[in-house]
């Protein structure tokens, strides 16, 4: 079992970019599909982006098509967010995740392994 580490949130500009980062700990990293998610306070966890096992097929959530783009590396065990283009409404903790469904899935529920969230905020 992987266990995920997030870093690269920060105050940033409307407008500007982060690359978030996801690290993983432990084995076998490159079995499990990783998604990125987001959080407002009281709020639930809403789908950003989830990648395949295999470094390839991508999927995007709303929000984040045409300005977040999702990666990962399975030699480095880790997983990234690429964000620009950043708007006040991107303001929330982001959650890399990780599933051992076959899919990649929308839902939460379908990831049984979190990282502890990095902050991102933006405002002008």
């Amino acid at each position: 079992q992987v266990q995920l580490q997030e870093s690269g949130g920060e105050w940033v500009h409307t407008g500007g970019s982060l690359r978030l980062s996801c690290a993983a700990s432990g084995s076998h990293f490159s079995g499990y599909i990783i998604g990125w998610f987001r959080q407002l306070p009281g709020g639930e966890r809403e789908f950003v982006a989830g990648i395949q096992r295999s470094e390839g097929y991508t999927v995007y959530g709303d929000a984040a098509k045409g300005r977040f783009t999702i990666s990962r590396d399975n030699a480095e065990s880790m997983a990234f967010l690429q964000m620009v283009n950043l708007r006040p409404s991107d303001t929330a903790v982001y959650y890399c995740a990780a599933s051992q469904t076959v899919q990649i899935f929308y839902s939460a529920d379908a990831y049984d392994i979190w990282g502890q969230g990095t902050q991102v905020t933006v405002s002008s």
